[in-house]
């Protein structure tokens, strides 16, 4: 192990490749601020998608690393997004994940915004000689819309876009018809007792699926994959003809209806995108899931995660086919969640030892390996394998 943190010469091969993160990363209060402004803040997030709010006046929210955004269509069908604070004493404006509003006011001195984030009123505004209305709008935040889905970026590093972090993968993902997805359901918000990292090394990793996936086994045999491109992970599964032993799991290979607008590769084809650092689309011929682990501290997050739809076709038969098939798909879903969340709460749990500080990696784990690579470069500490003294992010 390296015991400086200094970048690797990338014209020599690193001594790390083939090691994971230390231990000490995935629990350390030093190492998690840094994260936020090096890994989070200039990292695109997904909020919601375009269907989500149509009409001037929706909005959504997403919360992390202590920053709350808001999407909101204005008047003229433009997409903003802004911080959710108040630019007179700093209070948050809108509360809850989504809403409408014909202008956004601050409940606690009624400063008035317009939908494109103009301030257009302050109450006895006569008081405030040195308030410039013009300048004292809401803080804008970084948009982008990839096939429907928005993403909001709190700080421009000069990192990709979400385009040219997906290009590789973009005529793929096309047959899916992303732009079209309508909302099924809810936002769902489940918190786990783990760094955010372990959600993500356990979402790419493929040597555990055959041992701790039992049904994802009986669906996909031995067709399971991974590979890593710079900026996105992409794992795969193709269902077995075979009919499995569990009957959701056989229900769901019998009755998943044709889907026409998907090439005959993709009728039993399950598809998973992670894009760095942490937000995940799980594409399944039945639906499009987005799926992302937000940081709160160095030992928790939460995952946010949302099912989207094409709209139902016309034909009453396939309709009930393709419910029947959305539910069971939950249902094999729910398990593998339950055994995932098994699994690195096992982890996390493990790396709290002072016997474990860092594990070598197989030439298949392509995705983790990739992924500490890209942290090392970021955070050079993370070279480190044993926790430096504190005070470390601020030499």
């Amino acid at each position: 192990m390296a015991t400086r943190p200094q970048s690797n010469d990338n014209s020599q091969p690193d001594p790390l490749d083939g090691w994971s993160l230390p231990a000490w990363t995935y629990s350390d209060e030093e190492f998690f601020s840094v994260e936020k402004e090096r890994i989070f803040a200039p990292s695109w997030q997904v909020v919601c998608h375009v269907s989500d709010i149509p009409n001037a006046g929706d909005w959504h929210t997403l919360d992390y690393i202590g920053e709350s955004v808001i999407v909101v269509r204005a008047r003229d069908g433009a997409l903003n997004a802004f911080t959710n604070v108040c630019r007179h004493r700093g209070s948050r404006i809108v509360d809850g994940a989504s809403g409408c509003a014909k202008k956004l006011v601050c409940p606690y001195h009624a400063w008035t915004y317009e939908l494109d984030g103009r301030l257009s009123g302050v109450p006895d505004s006569a008081s405030y000689p040195k308030l410039d209305k013009s300048k004292a709008g809401l803080a804008r935040v970084d948009l982008e819309v990839w096939n429907g889905f928005i993403f909001v970026r709190l700080k421009d590093d000069g990192g990709p876009s979400v385009a040219q972090m997906m290009a590789p993968y973009q005529t793929m993902v096309a047959p899916y018809r992303f732009a079209e997805l309508e909302a099924l359901g809810r936002v769902t918000l489940r918190p786990r007792a783990v760094n955010w990292k372990n959600v993500g090394d356990n979402y790419s990793d493929g040597l555990h699926i055959p041992v701790a996936h039992p049904g994802l086994t009986r669906l996909f045999g031995k067709s399971y994959g991974v590979e890593a491109e710079p900026h996105v992970d992409r794992m795969w599964g193709d269902l077995m003809d075979k009919a499995s032993d569990n009957w959701s799991e056989r229900l769901y290979q019998r009755i998943l209806p044709p889907v026409p607008h998907l090439p005959e590769d993709r009728q039993r084809h399950w598809l998973y995108f992670k894009l760095w650092p942490n937000v995940a689309f799980d594409i399944y011929p039945d639906q499009v899931d987005f799926m992302q682990w937000l940081p709160v501290g160095p030992t928790e997050c939460l995952i946010r995660e949302i099912s989207y739809v094409l709209p139902d076709a016309p034909d009453y038969e396939w309709r009930r086919e393709m419910r029947a098939a959305r539910y069971l798909n939950w249902r094999i879903n729910r398990q593998v969640n339950a055994e995932d969340t098994a699994l690195i709460t096992r982890v996390q749990q493990g790396m709290e030892s002072r016997s474990f500080s860092i594990g070598p990696l197989s030439d298949k784990e392509v995705c983790l390996k990739n992924f500490c690579k890209r942290v090392r470069e970021l955070i050079p500490e993370a070279r480190l394998e044993h926790r430096p003294a504190a005070g470390w992010s601020r030499a």
